[in-house]
């Protein structure tokens, strides 16, 4: 069962979405190389906690930090530890924030420092796809639309997104129906209503499309070893079209299509 909000709970679950994109901008001014994960997942506690609110993450089905952090090839779900960010990684920062009662969820990869081409070409293209995913939640689409717009820009530069995976909705609980995968067929699937609120969350790799769990029962790895990226926006459809609930890319400074701002 889908769950639609009202314009008030809406407004409710943007106010945990602003903590949210306050927590991704400290978080984008620490990724640097030396910096460990473990500090990483500190400061957003701190930080999370200091505006009243809590980390979502934080227990989670037993999860044990407060964000997830995953490095090149691990796409999600990384536990916060020891590892120590190099020049040259990518590191996915996923961050989900409770306030009031309702949840914002969200993902951003970052470089840290200069990264290779292959890097580069698989950040651009994923957060692309995202915003192209956030062009299509409009009442009266489907929810394939949404999909597939994440599977056409990533597919046609040569990266794979991975299907095991998916998006989902979102409120008072963190995960709620409907799934959203990032693949598949255009008009296909949910019909789009005004008060639905999406976690869309495109998984990608520079390599196939193929995963693996790791050995904590945590981390997901591509499964030949190949660089992965995720990028993840709380999305409400509403009358007025798109509504992003936790803009980290504006306090980033991420160029975004108007109608997707």
């Amino acid at each position: 069962m889908i769950i639609r909000k009202t314009p008030e709970e809406i407004d409710r679950m943007a106010a945990a979405g602003a903590i949210h994109a306050r927590c991704m901008k400290l978080l984008a001014g620490k990724v640097r190389e030396g910096v460990t994960t473990a500090e990483l997942d500190l400061a957003a506690e701190k930080f999370i906690r200091s505006q009243g609110a809590e980390p979502s993450f934080k227990g989670y089905r037993g999860f044990p930090g407060s964000i997830c952090v995953s490095p090149n090839s691990m796409v999600v779900h990384g536990i916060p530890g020891p590892y120590r960010l190099t020049r040259g990684d990518i590191l996915s920062v996923d961050i989900g924030v409770t306030y009031d009662g309702w949840v914002a969820d969200g993902a951003c990869t970052f470089p840290v420092g200069e990264v290779t081409p292959v890097a580069e070409k698989l950040l651009e293209v994923t957060q692309r796809s995202l915003f192209a995913a956030v062009e299509q939640c409009r009442v009266g689409n489907r929810l394939g639309d949404v999909s597939h717009a994440v599977q056409a820009v990533v597919e046609a530069e040569g990266l794979s997104v991975v299907r095991s995976l998916v998006g989902h909705g979102i409120g008072r609980d963190m995960h709620e129906d409907p799934q959203i995968p990032n693949y598949g067929d255009p008009g296909r699937g949910p019909l789009l209503e005004e008060g639905m609120v999406l976690a869309v969350e495109p998984m990608t790799t520079a390599g196939r499309h193929m995963v693996r769990m790791g050995d904590d029962g945590w981390a997901i790895y591509a499964q030949d070893g190949s660089l992965a990226a995720h990028f993840e926006f709380t999305i409400a459809v509403t009358a007025e079209g798109p509504r992003i609930l936790n803009p980290w890319h504006e306090l980033l400074g991420v160029e975004a299509p108007a109608a997707a701002a």
